[in-house]
């Protein structure tokens, strides 16, 4: 995309083993990213056939300035998500966006089903279908390791892969990026899957000229400073998102025992402190940034009589110390990391696998299920058995487990206890129940993620609660988050990219926008998005919301549920008024 009037897309056809290349100037004005990627999900999409389907399309998306200034470092993916039904809308960092960058692509859409499992290798100029009957079965971790031993050329290298539950279909199966990174929530393992795809491996080694090299430096040295010489990022460094473990907990904001408490006793033993001085061994950062937020934690594990011990290295931040922590009052950081650990090989999203077997934990106490479903005692703070329920999980044990797999709400309408099944429209919920903010942003987010609109910091930052404030904040906040995810930054920086700094970086590399240019593409972005929801058949006055949320006090106190939903209707409404 650098200097160019086209975005470049590569389209795959599995079943044909065709490859294509177009150049779209249509295109060009989205930057790249979540922009591109919603227009070309909108183009391929099959509304009317089931998102496992092998007719529905896997797109990937790069930025127009990514890698290539600090901590713009992330690939999009969309698909049809098979854990909510429609709009599915996920990010990964690793090398995967630098190596489709310097491959030459700005796009990869990937359709159809191949007749026997394979990996894909995507050079800069040759597209292979490798044979991956081998790996079929095999872990994300053994997987990477025999993919790199097998493509180990010169160049940037990314490996993403699936486990045995995208094998399985799992509704909330998670492709593993580059080890430590991930395209997590909503089932993009399973897309995989349905494809009999198990990898996808880039590898590139070409180069760009830059144009004006004074002016993109100068613009480079004043974006580095911002996110080295200033806090803004430091917490992102030093304890990372784990931070929050403590800040949640002490605001009774921290989602504990499947939310029957906003609270947990034993926070401080699972907290970013804890696992600092216990179990913190190295800080990564992905290619081209500085920042390096990612925090590898280590424990030791038994692995034969004798005294025989292996270390064992998995990253961690606080949706996993939250999800596989203090929802299942799991209270030791080496118990943690342990599910982390065997989530990550099987290849599930930690958030819902978490949030999932919270549910399966409180219908056991109350006799919903029993040990003919679940074969062994499903229990708060049972490790061992929470070790073996994920792996259940991941290959379809028995019924039960199988329908667990589909995510929480697909369980509780099998065997009751949709109040206590804590999702929003479908999403397991991440943990922050920090008010109306939380639950509306949410519930309107285009992927129901905290990610999409930041609801939760609204609470924490408005004075007293106002509705329409609330509302303009979250429509504003998520309008905004468009357009940072159509050059892909990554949302930790979203304070360093201001639109001053977004303009800086843009018009050092070629692109002449305004400050209205901005509005206009973040404009266009978000209504592509909204588009596609209602396409799949998405409304908001449909979504149903758990009662448990309600029953928890959050940090604000009880939330009334007659005012959420009015929330969510002065929400829509909004929203239908935008789009007219």
């Amino acid at each position: 995309m650098f200097y160019k009037n086209y975005i470049k897309i590569l389209y795959i056809d599995l079943l044909n083993k065709k490859v294509t290349v177009k150049k779209r100037d249509d295109l060009h004005d989205y930057l790249g990213g979540v922009g591109v990627a919603s227009k070309l999900l909108e183009e391929n999409i099959k509304p009317n056939l089931h998102p496992l389907n092998e007719n529905q399309p896997i797109v990937f998306a790069v930025g127009c300035a990514s890698s290539i200034f600090p901590a713009i470092t992330k690939t999009v993916a969309m698909f049809y998500s098979p854990l909510t039904m429609e709009l599915g809308e996920s990010y990964a960092g690793g090398r995967m966006a630098m190596s489709l960058v310097f491959a030459g692509y700005d796009a990869v859409v990937i359709t159809g089903k191949s007749k026997r499992p394979i990996y894909l290798t995507i050079e800069s100029d040759n597209i292979k279908f490798n044979d991956a009957r081998a790996l079929w079965g095999l872990t994300t971790a053994e997987t990477g390791r025999i993919i790199r031993e097998r493509e180990s050329g010169e160049g940037k290298r990314s490996i993403c892969r699936i486990g045995p539950a995208g094998e399985n279909l799992s509704s909330f199966a998670n492709v593993c990026v580059d080890t430590y990174r991930h395209f997590g929530r909503l089932g993009l393992g399973a897309v995989f899957g349905s494809k009999n795809l198990k990898a996808i491996v880039t590898i590139s080694n070409k180069s760009f000229e830059i144009k004006n090299p004074s002016k993109y430096l100068g613009a480079y040295q004043k974006i580095f400073r911002k996110l080295t010489s200033t806090d803004i990022m430091q917490k992102y460094h030093d304890l990372g998102t784990s931070a929050n473990v403590l800040s949640m907990n002490e605001i009774k904001a921290l989602p504990t025992k499947n939310l029957n408490k906003n609270k947990f006793e034993n926070a401080k033993n699972i907290s970013g402190e804890k696992f600092a001085i216990k179990n913190l061994v190295r800080k990564m950062a992905c290619p081209g940034c500085p920042v390096g937020c990612i925090h590898i934690g280590q424990f030791r594990r038994a692995f034969d009589k004798g005294y025989e011990y292996e270390a064992v290295s998995v990253a961690y931040d606080y949706e996993l110390i939250f999800a596989l922590g203090s929802y299942l009052e799991i209270a030791t950081t080496e118990d943690v990391l342990s599910l982390i650990e065997v989530v990550e090989e099987m290849g599930l999203d930690a958030i819902s696998t978490g949030v999932v077997l919270g549910w399966a934990t409180e219908a056991y106490e109350k006799a919903l299920i029993s040990d003919k479903n679940t074969i062994i005692p499903i229990e708060y703070g049972n490790i061992k058995n929470y070790i073996k329920a994920i792996k259940y999980m991941a290959i379809n044990k028995n019924e039960f487990y199988k329908v667990l797999s589909k995510g929480s709400a697909k369980a509780a309408e099998k065997y009751g206890g949709l109040d206590f099944a804590v999702q929003f429209a479908g999403n397991e919920t991440p943990g922050y129940h920090t008010g109306y903010g939380s639950v509306l942003g949410h519930t309107v987010g285009a992927r129901h993620s905290h990610l999409c609109n930041g609801g939760y910091s609204l609470d924490q930052s408005m004075k007293e609660f106002n509705k329409e404030k609330l509302i303009e904040g979250i429509f504003n906040e998520e309008r905004e988050r468009c357009l940072l995810n159509s050059l892909i930054i990554c949302l930790f920086a979203r304070k360093v990219y201001d639109r001053k700094t977004i303009l800086l970086a843009l018009n050092s590399i070629g692109y002449n926008f305004t400050d209205a240019d901005l509005t206009s593409i973040s404009d266009k972005i978000y209504k592509t998005k909204l588009r596609i929801k209602k396409m799949l058949g998405f409304d908001l006055k449909n979504v149903i919301l758990p009662k448990r949320i309600f029953e928890t006090p959050s940090a604000k106190g009880h939330i009334d549920e007659n005012i959420a939903y009015e929330l969510i209707d002065m929400y829509n409404k909004k929203i239908e008024n935008y789009m007219n």
